[in-house]
């Protein structure tokens, strides 16, 4: 009795082993598939290389276009962040206001809160930048006295309307300048230029789409025959549609790589003249380009473009294709 016990435990043990080494057998084979759909879609690309070329560029292209005028649109917005000149607010004082009160209207201002900073020029200061600037050294050295009141140059923390219709209403206040049509101008056209951006992104994308799964679709007809002994032998669709699904990947992969790569070549060779440009006028102002984050965003959005256009056209296919039961 006792040998008849323990010989029903030999098998339960050995089925126990066999399940986890089943199981792993099951998930190497899956990587492997994985692993050499990806390695033998590289190898298509690489057998095809005007094909390739091809259809890469054009994707590249359609990627680079609204990437290139969504880091040109930050720029720009980015620029007229910087130029505080944009947001200052001007007050001429009356003529009659001393030097040292207008210091101590300064200092009143800079304790507000809506005052982030105040510049104090003085009648001589402004009178000498006049000179050096102005080009009217000659005109200037004629005057008996200084006809040019102080000024104060207040930047403010926010809306700067609102601060220039309260300075505005100073005793001491003359004329004060604000010129926030041109701002808001600048803010219509930048908003203007993010929807644009968007628009061709969305159909630049589509045409990306596009090129990507008519390359599939040329593929799958050059393995219609390889297909069809798959589907007899009972492959399922996810196993055939794979290797195609990496052949997208890979078109999307390398046209995000070769767009950032365009872009960047542009960037390079427009930095220098607006530097230039820029130090003209007194600023910094330098383009900026895709950080390693926003690079690695697009290659893998490029990537998933491709992914998705290879799995529509493949899916199409293979539901037109599957044997029915009978």
């Amino acid at each position: 009795m006792s040998s008849t016990a323990r010989n029903p435990a030999a098998p339960a043990s050995a089925d126990a082993r066999a399940r986890p080494a089943r199981s792993r057998s099951r998930v190497g084979t899956w990587s492997d598939h994985h692993v050499y759909s990806l390695v033998a879609s590289f190898g298509r690309m690489v057998r095809k290389p005007w094909s390739t070329a091809l259809t890469i560029g054009v994707m590249a292209v359609a990627l680079a276009l609204p990437l290139g005028l969504w880091a040109a649109l930050s720029n720009i917005e980015r620029f007229a962040g910087d130029v505080q000149q944009a947001r200052q607010v001007s007050v001429f004082l009356r003529t009659d206001v001393a030097v040292d009160d207008a210091g101590a209207l300064a200092e009143r201002l800079r304790a507000r809160d809506d005052v982030a900073a105040v510049e104090h020029r003085t009648p001589e200061q402004g009178l000498a930048e006049l000179r050096d600037t102005g080009g009217l050294g000659d005109t200037l050295s004629g005057l008996d006295g200084n006809p040019l009141p102080s000024l104060l140059i207040v930047t403010p923390t926010g809306d700067e309307g609102l601060l220039a219709e309260t300075l505005s209403e100073l005793p001491e206040a003359e004329i004060v300048q604000h010129d926030a049509a041109w701002r808001e101008r600048l803010d219509g056209w930048l908003r203007f230029g993010g929807r644009l951006a968007w628009v061709l992104a969305a159909m630049l994308g589509f045409g990306a789409l596009l090129v990507v799964g008519n390359t599939v679709r040329l593929d799958i007809q050059q393995r219609t025959e390889e297909i069809g002994v798959l589907q007899l032998l009972g492959a399922t669709d996810g196993f055939i549609r794979r290797p195609f699904l990496y052949l997208g990947l890979s078109y999307g992969l390398v046209a995000g790589a070769l767009a950032l790569a365009l872009l960047t070549a542009a960037d390079l060779s427009l930095r220098a003249p607006l530097a230039e440009l820029a130090r003209s006028y007194g600023s910094d102002f330098a383009l900026r380009g895709f950080g390693l984050q926003h690079a690695a965003a697009i290659i893998l959005g490029a990537g998933l473009l491709g992914w998705i256009g290879a799995g529509l056209v493949t899916g199409h296919y293979l539901r037109q294709t599957r044997p029915t039961d009978t």
